[in-house]
């Protein structure tokens, strides 16, 4: 590749992994199709963005760690329900690529915009329940899922993430996305890259500039969703799955 081509992986993977910081999850939206439209197959741009994404956690977790407290608890659950997902999740897509699943997919990422939209008060204020037995049992469950949704698919699953831990477990939004950035992007997307690395290809020599603009992102979503708060932190979420939805119901680039 070129400088100038290098310049440009850095620019999309700078604004993809910002974007995707604020709202929590979404940076395959813009850097994806970009990787196949520079001219990789899907199975090698998946697992080079998967790799490049680790950064993304990265970064959230050098601005989220001076203010932010994880809780043991939900940090435990998201490895143990989400990780195995992830390398179910990695094995499938090589094997199966379902486009019927990407429009349904896209709908149901739509949607989650559309609710959040017509519920004002979603996720601006810390509500916590369900933290008995049952409440994480159905809870892990349904991470299990969404872990094998972000191991197989590349765009909008961290947003699903953000959005349960809302919902079932009551956390506001800013909470929701420091857990989502720091466990999803590093070790989820982590786990992820190495499945597919070992399955398929990744284009080591387009990862320096797509790293250095995960990582820099990452940091500067985070320090914008903190400085912001939920009310922005909701509407960029908002409109990232809108954004979401509609590429995964009209396809890739």
């Amino acid at each position: 590749m070129t400088l100038f081509e290098h310049c440009i992986l850095f620019v999309v993977s700078l604004l993809a992994n910002t974007f995707s910081a604020l709202s929590g999850g979404g940076a395959g939206l813009i850097q994806f199709p970009v990787l196949i439209f520079l001219g990789l197959s899907f199975a090698v741009a998946l697992a080079t963005h998967k790799v490049a994404s680790v950064a993304l956690g990265l970064g959230a977790i050098l601005r989220y760690l001076r203010t932010s407290r994880l809780e043991r608890q939900f940090v435990s659950l998201l490895l143990v329900a989400g990780l195995p997902g992830v390398v179910l999740g990695g094995n499938l897509i090589l094997q199966v690529p379902d486009r019927l699943a990407e429009v349904a997919l896209g709908v149901l990422t739509g949607s989650l915009g559309i609710y959040s939209f017509l519920t004002p008060d979603l996720g601006q204020d810390y509500q916590p329940k369900r933290r008995d037995v049952r409440g994480f049992a159905w809870g892990g469950g349904a991470l299990f899922f969404l872990g094998v949704l972000n191991g197989s698919l590349t765009s909008g699953t961290g947003l699903f993430v953000t959005l349960w831990l809302v919902l079932w477990f009551g956390m506001d939004y800013q909470r929701a996305v420091a857990y989502t950035l720091i466990l999803v992007g590093l070790f989820w997307n982590g786990a992820g890259a190495i499945t597919l690395g070992i399955l398929g290809d990744i284009r080591w020599d387009w990862l320096p500039a797509l790293l250095f603009g995960s990582l820099i992102g990452g940091y500067l979503g985070s320090h914008l969703a903190l400085r912001w708060g939920n009310r922005w932190i909701k509407r960029c979420f908002e409109i990232v799955t809108l954004l979401i939805g509609i590429r995964l119901i009209t396809g890739p680039i």
